[in-house]
C-alpha cells in the first residue's frame, strides 16, 4: 500500500509544482509605480516628457533605473556604448543568455509609455522570479538601451553596426552620439569591444506598445509581433514647364502639380489593392520655382513604402513606376525617380518563439493578434544575432511619440506576463 501511495504523492506534488509555478504573476501595481515615477524624469509643462537622450533627464532616469536594477539582483554594468546591462546567473551558467529588454529615452514632448512600458517590465520580471524562488537554467540579462529614438544607437552597437560617421551625428541633446555616450559612462573608442555575435544570446524578446491602433481598434490584449518592416524610400520628380499662371491658357500648360497630384492618389489606391499591412505615405511635396503666380516648372515628393517583404515593397513600387509615367505622359511633363538607400531591412521574428509567445498569451487567458512591426526597435538590430521576438500591447487609439499616449494598467500588466512566461518557456525549450 505504502509502495503505491509514495509514487502517487510525488505525481500529486509534481503536478503541484507546474501549478504553482503557472500561477504566480507580476505585481501590477508596483510595476505601474515604477512606470510612472520614470516618467517624472522630464516631464515638461504640456505633460509630455523631453528625457531626450544624453540629457540631464535621461541621466537622473538612468540612475533611478539602475538602483531598481540592483533592488531587484542583478548585476549591473554600462558597457562601452552606455548600455545599462543586468545579469542573473542561471542553474547552468554554460547556457547562453536569454535577452530582454527596451529603452527609456524618449523623443521631445513624447509620452510615458513606448519603451519604458518593456523596459520597467523586464525588470518586474526579474523582481518576480526572486519572490518566488525561481532561477532559470539559462542565464538571465536585462538590457537598457542607449538612445533607441536617436537612431537605435546602442543596439547597433550591440550587435557591430554602429560606424564611426554615427558617432558624430549630432542627437537631440544638441551633443554628438560620441559625447553623448562619453556622458552616459561609455567609451566610444572603445565600442567594438562590446560587439556580439550571432550565436551570443539563446534569444531576444522586447515587450513594447503597438503605436499603432490594430491592438485598441479589435480589442485584442496581445500583439504577437511576425516581424519588424523594411523602410524604402523614393525621390520622385514631375518635370514640366514654369509660365505665367495668368497669360497661360489651360490646354497649353505642362503642369508637373497636375501629374503629382494623381500620382499621390495612384499611391493610396494602388498599395491598399493588394493585400496585406502594406503601407505607403508621400509625406513631402514640393513646387519650383514655387509662387503663386507661376505655374511650376517642377515638383518633387518622397514616397516612402514599408512592408516585411522587401520584395513586396518593390513589385508594388513597379506598378506604381508604371503609373507614374504613364501619368507623366498624359499631362505632357517628364517623370524620373531616384531610390533612396536607408538602413532598414526586414527583421522577422523567430518562428519558435513566435509560437511561445502564443502560446503563453493563450495559457494566460488572453487574445491575441499577429502583426507586423510598422515602427523601427531595438529587436531589429538584436535579430542580426539571436532568435528574436516582439509583445506588442495595445496603445490607446494607436497613440505614441505624444503626451497623449496612453496603455492601461492591466494592459501593461498582461504584457509582463506574457514576457514572464515566454522567458520560462524558451528557458526549458532552449539550449
Amino acid at each position: 500500500m505504502i509502495q503505491r501511495i509514495f509514487p502517487l504523492t510525488l505525481l500529486l506534488l509534481f503536478c503541484l509544482q507546474i501549478s504553482y509555478a503557472q500561477s504566480f504573476k507580476i505585481n501590477s501595481d508596483r510595476l505601474h509605480a515604477s512606470l510612472m515615477q520614470l516618467s517624472t524624469y522630464g516631464k515638461n509643462e504640456k505633460g509630455g516628457t523631453d528625457r531626450v537622450a544624453y540629457s540631464e533627464y535621461d541621466l537622473q532616469a538612468r540612475e533611478y533605473v539602475i538602483s531598481l536594477m540592483k533592488d531587484a539582483g542583478l548585476s549591473v554594468s554600462v558597457d562601452f556604448a552606455g548600455n545599462i546591462i543586468g545579469r542573473k546567473k542561471g542553474t547552468d551558467d554554460t547556457l547562453k543568455p536569454i535577452a530582454f529588454g527596451s529603452h527609456i529615452d524618449e523623443v521631445p514632448n513624447g509620452g510615458d509609455y513606448d519603451g519604458p512600458v518593456g523596459s520597467m517590465s523586464s525588470i518586474e520580471v526579474i523582481k518576480t522570479l526572486a519572490e518566488n524562488n525561481v532561477t532559470t537554467k539559462h542565464p538571465l540579462e536585462v538590457i537598457i538601451f542607449t538612445n533607441e529614438e536617436g537612431g537605435v544607437v546602442g543596439s547597433r552597437a550591440l550587435v557591430g553596426q554602429l560606424s564611426k560617421e554615427a558617432l558624430q551625428v549630432v542627437s537631440n541633446a544638441g551633443i554628438t552620439q560620441y559625447e553623448g555616450i562619453k556622458k552616459l559612462g561609455g567609451n566610444p573608442d572603445r565600442i567594438n569591444e562590446i560587439k556580439r555575435n550571432p550565436g551570443d544570446l539563446a534569444a531576444f524578446l522586447e515587450l513594447h506598445i503597438e503605436q499603432g491602433a490594430n491592438l485598441y481598434n479589435e480589442k485584442k490584449d496581445i500583439g504577437v509581433v511576425e516581424g519588424i518592416v523594411a523602410i524604402d524610400w523614393w525621390d520622385i520628380t514631375f518635370t514640366g514647364f514654369a509660365n505665367h499662371a495668368g497669360t497661360t491658357p489651360m490646354n497649353l500648360r505642362k503642369d508637373p502639380m497636375l501629374a503629382a497630384a494623381k500620382f499621390i492618389l495612384a499611391v493610396n489606391q494602388t498599395v491598399k489593392s493588394y493585400e496585406g499591412r502594406q503601407v505607403a505615405t508621400v509625406g513631402k511635396i514640393q513646387a519650383f520655382p514655387g509662387a503663386g503666380n507661376v505655374i511650376p516648372g517642377e515638383v518633387k515628393l518622397n514616397l516612402e513604402m514599408r512592408d516585411l517583404s522587401s520584395e513586396k515593397i518593390w513589385t508594388i513600387y513597379k506598378d506604381l513606376e508604371k503609373q507614374a509615367q504613364s501619368i507623366a505622359e498624359e499631362f505632357d511633363v517628364e517623370f524620373n525617380s531616384k531610390h533612396i538607400e536607408v538602413a532598414s531591412k526586414p527583421a522577422l521574428a523567430d518562428p519558435e518563439v513566435r509560437r511561445v509567445i502564443q502560446a503563453q498569451a493563450e495559457k494566460l487567458g488572453l487574445s491575441t493578434l499577429s502583426l507586423p512591426s510598422g515602427a523601427g526597435h531595438d529587436a531589429q538590430e538584436m535579430a542580426r544575432i539571436a532568435p528574436m521576438g516582439m509583445i506588442f500591447i495595445p496603445s490607446k487609439d494607436g497613440i505614441s511619440h505624444a503626451p497623449s499616449e496612453f496603455s492601461s494598467k492591466e494592459d501593461i500588466a498582461n504584457g509582463a506576463n506574457v514576457l514572464l512566461y515566454t522567458i520560462l518557456e524558451l528557458d526549458k525549450k532552449l539550449q
